[in-house]
């Protein structure tokens, strides 16, 4: 099986769990016996390439106009002009980009030039633009390598117009892989956009991939999907032999830790009114919260109004060995998700010997057995569980020796053996 596969970040550079389990699903496709095209907007030449072949958009000349793509031009048009995310106000500004391409000729439809784009390959003001060229630059890929590749794969909403287009050049399947929505993301208040390039890639694969049934039901339900064409295919984990290594530790205090974007889908907040309440039944237990996002200050000012600021400690966001280091530092992992699609980082902790605390609004829920579940608003049961984790090491060892069998029954390889079925499936059975 050869697969040409879209996404927007890969190891090391990474800013979540998405890139994780890129890297992941790609190891176990190797392992499986699939060759794997990972094309991303910007590659940096440090990443493990044993297992994949990594292809920098940045360095790929692409074709630029409405020619090329039909009506997906159409639609890159109007991420680019109409966007609220963009600062682009005009079809003239946007056209700005082929103009200096022509040398100063004008813009119009049935116009192609070729250009070289730079992708900053982050999540910043201009990722909508991005999104766009990317599509472009997924046709140009699929062109570029006609007869290399059976089916395409694209990765969460920012590389779907790209899977689209690479679909209308070569005629292959296309395979999207939800793993968020923007409900998740923004409860009911969605972002239109964004919701309409998520609903046109699930429209216009051929398959579509959600990391759990949880997901899935969003797919079906909020975006109109035919169910006929929707699976749920649960992420894995993957630790080195040395990562769950014991690091030292200044203080006798046990240590509770968020991980995580502190924006309102991982439900920040609500691990803070739990510190509170434990603080209050055990004064030398510590709280950590690493990670950064919108929420932050906001966060940062309630602690200090709960006066529990001499018992919180913000480390920003973590990557890499950091990440591992703070797992091993940890006596309790909490995950209080008002959303979560999967939710990769319990499995982390729980093959680090961390017991963990999970919601069960998260899609994780479903195939963890050694993890307490709460609702993500019920901070009195949340408070109880880290309370009852931390006083009673019997609970707590009990977790740790169940949590570790439970999590290295979890991966990447079985996962990679049922995307590899959705492969064949799209393939043979077109609906």
């Amino acid at each position: 099986m050869r697969v040409l596969m879209f996404g927007w970040e890969f190891p090391p550079h990474i800013a979540g769990g998405l890139g994780t389990a890129c890297y992941g699903l790609t190891r176990g496709l190797a392992r499986a016996g699939a060759e794997v095209i990972f094309v991303v907007p910007k590659a940096y030449g440090d990443e493990d390439q044993r297992f994949v072949r990594v292809l920098n958009a940045s360095e790929v000349e692409a074709e630029y106009g409405n020619a090329v793509m039909g009506d997906i031009w159409e639609r890159v048009k109007f991420i680019h002009i109409d966007s609220n995310i963009v600062p682009y106000a005009s079809e003239e500004e946007f056209a700005s980009e082929g103009e200096k391409a022509k040398k100063g000729g004008s813009f119009r439809d049935g116009d192609i030039w070729r250009e070289r784009f730079n992708f900053s390959g982050k999540y910043g003001t201009n990722l909508m633009e991005e999104v766009s060229r990317f599509a472009v630059v997924g046709a140009e890929v699929a062109r570029m390598l006609e007869g290399q590749f059976d089916v395409i794969h694209a990765h969460d909403w920012l590389t779907y117009y790209a899977g689209i287009a690479a679909k209308r050049i070569s005629g292959k399947p296309l395979v999207v892989h939800i793993h968020a929505t923007e409900y998740d993301r923004s409860g009911e208040n969605v972002n239109t956009t964004v919701y309409n390039i998520e609903k046109a890639g699930m429209s216009a694969a051929d398959r579509v991939i959600a990391v759990s049934h949880l997901t899935e039901n969003i797919v079906v339900n909020k975006y109109g999907i035919d169910p006929r064409k929707v699976c749920a295919v649960h992420n894995a984990v993957r630790f080195a032999s040395n990562e769950a290594d014991q690091a030292e530790r200044a203080i006798p205090d046990k240590i509770i830790t968020f991980l995580g974007r502190i924006t309102f889908q991982k439900g920040p907040e609500y691990f803070v009114e739990a510190a509170a309440k434990v603080l209050k039944r055990e004064p030398k237990a510590r709280f950590v919260m690493a990670g950064s996002g919108d929420m932050l200050n906001g966060i940062i000012r309630r602690v200090a109004k709960l006066g529990i600021s001499d018992r919180f400690h913000f480390t920003g966001f973590l990557r890499g060995e950091e990440v591992q280091r703070m797992f091993a530092l940890s006596d309790v992992y909490v995950m209080p998700s008002v959303s979560e699609p999967f939710g990769i980082s319990p499995l982390e902790a729980m093959k680090s010997n961390v017991p963990v605390i999970i919601s069960k609004q998260s899609g994780v829920a479903e195939v963890l057995k050694y993890a307490i579940k709460v609702d993500y608003w019920d901070v009195d049961a949340l408070a109880d569980a880290i309370y009852g984790l931390i006083k009673y090491p019997a609970l707590s060892d009990m977790f740790i020796t169940k949590g570790q069998e439970e999590v290295t029954a979890m991966k990447w390889n079985n996962a990679a053996l049922k995307v590899i079925d959705v492969y064949k499936d799209a393939i043979n059975n077109p609906l």
